[in-house]
């Protein structure tokens, strides 16, 4: 699926079209890859699946960034696995939408969400 970014993501200027694609056999974790910089690649986690307590808070604006109405947004968290485990990013989820693949990094400010939370295992 193809994802278009509204703005790029932070350090990732200028680019905004990426391949969005499930990670085969490993539920809720998927891959984002720059069209343009196939070097360029995120591992994403689906929220709801990974880290179902999190429920971030988003302004107008942020919510306004991907139209007015989405219903059907998905979230996800950036996942960054090294050598003492992997950790995802709470402090600046991407949000979706499957409809139209506009999705968006948002920033959230004045909650206390960390960049590095410790990916905790399935139970």
């Amino acid at each position: 699926m193809r994802a278009a970014f509204v703005t790029p993501p932070p350090g990732l200027a200028p680019l905004v079209e990426f391949r969005f694609e499930p990670v085969p056999d490993a539920n809720g974790l998927f891959t984002l890859t720059a069209a343009d910089e196939p070097g360029v690649r995120l591992f994403l986690l689906d929220a709801a699946t990974y880290v179902p307590e999190y429920s971030p808070r988003f302004s107008a604006v942020q919510r306004d960034a991907l139209g007015a109405d989405v219903p059907e947004a998905h979230l996800f968290v950036v996942a960054n696995p090294g050598p003492d485990g992997t950790t995802v990013n709470l402090a600046a989820p991407i949000v979706l939408d499957p409809g139209t693949g506009r999705c968006a990094q948002l920033i959230l400010e004045g909650q206390d969400y960390p960049l590095r939370a410790p990916l905790a295992p399935a139970a």
